[in-house]
């Protein structure tokens, strides 16, 4: 049927209790429609797909790409996951584990397996979400999908024919892609973007990377470990990105400096070019004017951030607003200019974050079957992965600053935590922020190998209102790295911890 047009058309399986519970009955499905498409199948749109499904919505999910997942799942978190662990296992191997009373021989780097292991990581989750869709009844067009009608996507297929579908409801789900550099053109080769830095094949012998924010600094590190010289530039006089506590920011880049990572703040990129030996030379400059210089590398990674991915999606023709960033405004239900047509995830308001989507995906979709969800995004954690990872919560000291918030803080450092000295792994700490007269806590950083993990004790305990006291009562396991966080909410209880 190529080049054809096909409508399709979804059988009744909805349980008839569910209509009972909207107040919004015209959004369910007849019979011949579907009740919900969702567009995009990484974290925020199959996680939608499914729990929409899982609640008896008759849904379609539309992915361009070939697998499902995403950006996330197939260039983007789980793929530099697996290179930032691997790359850490090879860096102890080297540097690490003969003081540990561990001696190897000749340690040799073999990238292909390397990015192998990547692979097999990204396939057995890809295909893990088809096997969801399957068990959960979600059906999957592969295709562009656009908005054609209020009640209609149009499925653009690679074969050059079309599916459309009638639809009750319509979820925006379309992610985000990276942001160019002006003037720098990505080849995916010797400038490469955060999916090129995912699949060089060779270590570079000089990688300069274009900021120093998340995916700067974790990118950065697995080629510094694997053997590059890196050097980061970043516009801002910190590394971290936004949200990073400062207190914080600058003690992870004496961490990673002496990793081996160079840092040029406050200075930003003004153009590249190739030289006829093939290396890249970079101009750059302070960003308070002064005396320009240029430097060259083998390969320039350019990580400037991710904008709203919403080519050809139809918003134009339906009228459905964006904002100066080219987000889609939506209300508090998630909801567009046009009643039942909904976006989440990178596409709108908040950060990009893939947990963030997901949230929302499951809020929108409970909200649209009479549900009442909210999200704090106060609650939403951040984590940086590599070694020390940094993850954090709420809000920093120059946040709180600003809004002239009285407050206290407590420190403690893991070089006083035991089961950080048993595994000789003391770089970080813990820092919690509470509010002076309540004790309810503000904002939890911290900066730890399991940080990621960590910060999870302080989103939940934000999420119920908890004072720092609670922390500091609630009995932690010894020895843990998690005691340190007690330690922190003690001092900040109390103003003195135990163990320091």
């Amino acid at each position: 049927m190529s080049g054809c047009l096909r409508r399709l058309v979804f059988s009744k399986c909805r349980p008839p209790s569910l209509g009972a519970l909207n107040p919004y009955l015209r959004s369910f499905s007849n019979g011949s429609e579907a009740d919900l498409v969702v567009i995009g199948s990484g974290p925020g749109g199959y996680v939608a797909a499914i729990k929409a499904a899982q609640l008896g919505l008759k849904t379609v999910c539309v992915e361009k790409e070939s697998t499902l997942g995403g950006t996330c799942l197939n260039v983007g978190c789980i793929p530099s996951k697996a290179l930032l662990h691997n790359s850490h296992l090879y860096h102890m191997t080297l540097h690490d584990f003969a003081k540990r009373g561990i001696d190897v021989g000749d340690v040799k780097l073999n990238l292909d397996n390397m990015m192998k292991q990547k692979s097999t990581a990204v396939k057995g989750l890809t295909s893990g979400i088809a096997a969801l869709f399957k068990k959960n009844k979600v059906t999957h067009l592969q295709g562009h999908g656009s908005i054609t009608g209020a009640n209609q996507v149009t499925v653009h297929r690679s074969d050059g024919g079309s599916d459309v579908v009638s639809t009750k409801n319509i979820l925006i789900a379309t992610g985000s892609e990276v942001t160019p550099f002006p003037g720098i053109e990505i080849d995916e080769k010797t400038v490469v973007s955060s999916t090129g830095a995912l699949s060089l094949e060779k270590v570079p012998q000089r990688m300069l990377v274009i900021g120093a924010g998340v995916i700067g600094v974790e990118l950065g590190s697995v080629w510094s470990r694997l053997g590059s010289k890196v050097t980061a530039v970043e516009f801002l006089g910190h590394i971290g990105g936004v949200g990073i506590d400062m207190e914080i920011s600058k003690s992870f880049q004496r961490i990673l400096k002496k990793q081996g990572i160079d840092f040029k703040l406050n200075t930003k990129v003004t153009g590249a070019s190739r030289s006829e030996g093939g290396a890249v030379r970079v101009s750059m400059e302070p960003v308070k004017g002064g005396g320009g210089e240029e430097v060259e590398c083998d390969v320039l990674l350019v990580c400037v951030g991710r904008r709203p991915y919403t080519k050809n999606l139809g918003l134009e023709g339906m009228e459905i607003e964006v904002d100066s960033r080219g987000r889609v405004v939506v209300d508090e239900r998630f909801r567009t200019k046009v009643p039942n047509i909904y976006a989440i995830g990178d596409c709108i308001h908040g950060p990009m974050l893939a947990h963030k989507a997901e949230d929302e995906g499951i809020i929108c979709v409970e909200g649209i079957v009479g549900g009442a969800g909210h999200l704090d995004y106060n609650c939403v954690p951040s984590v940086i992965y590599t070694h020390p990872e940094v993850a954090w919560v709420g809000k920093t000291e120059e946040m709180l600053k600003e809004e002239k918030v009285k407050y206290k803080v407590g420190k403690f450092p893991f070089l006083a935590n035991s089961r950080a000295k048993t595994n000789d792994d003391t770089d970080g700490m813990v820092k919690v922020l509470s509010e002076e007269e309540t004790d309810r806590i503000l904002g939890v950083h911290i900066m730890n190998s399991m940080a990621g993990e960590l910060i999870n004790e302080a989103v939940l305990a934000m999420e119920y209102g908890a004072a720092a006291e609670d922390i500091a009562r609630v009995c932690h396991a010894h020895p843990t790295n998690a005691e340190a966080l007690r330690e922190a909410a003690l001092m900040a209880y109390c103003g003195k911890p135990i163990n320091f």
